[in-house]
C-alpha cells in the first residue's frame, strides 16, 4: 500500500469534530433548550452561540484560515460560546433540555479541536514550545471545569452531592484565614516535616544497607512488612504515642515515604554496571569514592523517582491521620467535620487546596529533578 493510500485511509479527527460540532447546532437549532416551550430563539445569547459555534465547524470543515491566526480566532469563539453557555444555564437551573445539551456537546467538541489544531503547532523558539505545552492542559482543565459547571447547574444537581465550580471558588475566597490556618498544620508542619524526616532517613538507610549485605537481606523484607501496615490502623497508634498535634501525623508520613525511598535508592545504587565499577576499581577508588563519583549520580534518577512518588504519598498521610484524632485545626479535621455538617463546598475547597499544594509540590520536585539530572537521556531528549 503507497503512502498517500494510506494517509487517505488515515481516520481525519479534526474533520470528524468539526462535522460534530454542525450536528450539534443543528439538533441544538431545532429543540428546545430549556423545558418544553423555550426554543433556542428564545434565549438570545444561546442564539448568538450557536451562530457561532456553526460558523466555525462550518469554517474549519470548508478549509478556511487553516493557520495560526485562524486557529486563535477558532479559540477565541470557542471560549466566547463557553462563556455564553455558562451565563446563560445559571439564569435556568435544573432546566436544561436537549437543545442545551447539544450546544454544551458542541462547544466541548470545539475546544478539543482547538487543543488538537494547538498541539500542531510548530513552535519558533523553546520558549514558544513551553508555552504550548502549558497551554494545551491548562485549556483542557477549564474545559472539563466548564463541563462541570455547565453539567451540575443545568442539570440541578444538589449542592450536597456535587456543587459547582463558581459555588467551590465562593468559599474558597471566602474562608482564606481557615483554609490557611488548615494548611499551615498539615503541609508546612505534618507534610514537610515527615516528608524530610522519611526520605532522608530511607535514603541513609539505604547506603547502610548498600554498605553491609546481611542488611540487605534482613531490612528489606521487615521494611516491606512495614509498607504493607493499613495507614487506617497505624494512625490511630501514633496518635496514642505523639499526641494530637502534628508530630503524630508526621510520624504517619515518615512511615509512609520510607520504604519507597529505601527500595528505590538500593535499586539506584545497583543501576551502575560491572564495566563502570571496575573502571573506578583500576583508578584505585575506595567506596566511598566509587559510591560519591559513580554510583550515587546513576542513582539519581531512581532516587527523585521516589522522591516524587512520596510528594503525593506524604499528603494523603497527613491528611487521612488527621480523621483520628487532631486539634481543632488542618485540612483532614476540616474535611471530616465539614462533611458532617453537609458543608460540601468547604469539603471541596480543602480539596482544593490539596490537590494544588501537592501539584506544586511535585512541581519543584521535577524541577530540582531536571536540574540535578540534566546529563540524563530522559532530560535532554
Amino acid at each position: 500500500m503507497s503512502t498517500t493510500t494510506a494517509s487517505k485511509q488515515r481516520f481525519d479527527m479534526p474533520a470528524a469534530l468539526a462535522w460534530f460540532i454542525v450536528a450539534m447546532v443543528i439538533v441544538g437549532l431545532f429543540s428546545p433548550v430549556f423545558g418544553p416551550e423555550m426554543g433556542i430563539m428564545d434565549v438570545p445569547r444561546l442564539a448568538i452561540c450557536l451562530v457561532i459555534l456553526a460558523i466555525a465547524g462550518v469554517r474549519y470543515e470548508l478549509g478556511f484560515m487553516r493557520n495560526w491566526m485562524g486557529d486563535l480566532v477558532f479559540g477565541l469563539v470557542t471560549a466566547t460560546a463557553a462563556w455564553l453557555l455558562v451565563s446563560t444555564v445559571s439564569n435556568h437551573p435544573g432546566e436544561a433540555t436537549l437543545g442545551f445539551w447539544a450546544l454544551t456537546a458542541a462547544a466541548w467538541a470545539a475546544a478539543w479541536l482547538f487543543v488538537e489544531r494547538l498541539s500542531l503547532w510548530k513552535a519558533a523558539s523553546p520558549a514558544a514550545a513551553r508555552l504550548i505545552n502549558l497551554a494545551i492542559p491548562a485549556i483542557f482543565g477549564v474545559t472539563l471545569l466548564m463541563l462541570w459547571q455547565i453539567g451540575v447547574t443545568g442539570a440541578g444537581v444538589p449542592k450536597v452531592l456535587l456543587p459547582a465550580p463558581s459555588e467551590i471558588w465562593l468559599r474558597l475566597t471566602t474562608s482564606v484565614p481557615t483554609l490557611w490556618a488548615d494548611f499551615q498544620q498539615t503541609f508546612l508542619k505534618a507534610v514537610l516535616a515527615g516528608y524530610a524526616i522519611g526520605c532522608g532517613s530511607a535514603f541513609l538507610t539505604a547506603i547502610l544497607v548498600d554498605r553491609v549485605p546481611f542488611l540487605r537481606r534482613g531490612l528489606l523484607p521487615v521494611g516491606n512488612l512495614v509498607s504493607a501496615l493499613p495507614i487506617i490502623g497505624v494512625a490511630p497508634i501514633m496518635v496514642m504515642w505523639f499526641g494530637f498535634d502534628w508530630p503524630s501525623k508526621a510520624a504517619v508520613v515518615i512511615i509512609m515515604t520510607f520504604f519507597p525511598m529505601l527500595v528505590n535508592t538500593v535499586s539506584g545504587l545497583a543501576a551502575s554496571d560491572a564495566m563502570q565499577r571496575d573502571l573506578m576499581r583500576t583508578y584505585a577508588s575506595s567506596y566511598w569514592q566509587t559510591l560519591f563519583k559513580l554510583r550515587l549520580p546513576m542513582a539519581m534518577p531512581f532516587i527523585f523517582n521516589a522522591l516524587k512518588i512520596n510528594s503525593t504519598l506524604a499528603m494523603i498521610g497527613a491528611i487521612v491521620a488527621e480523621f483520628f484524632g487532631t486539634p481543632i485545626v488542618g485540612m483532614g479535621f476540616r474535611i471530616s467535620t465539614e462533611v458532617g455538617r453537609m458543608n460540601v463546598d468547604m469539603v471541596w475547597a480543602e480539596i482544593a487546596v490539596a490537590a494544588l499544594a501537592g501539584s506544586v509540590f511535585y512541581g519543584l520536585v521535577a524541577l530540582l529533578e531536571r536540574a540535578v539530572t540534566f546529563w540524563h537521556p530522559s532530560v535532554r531528549g
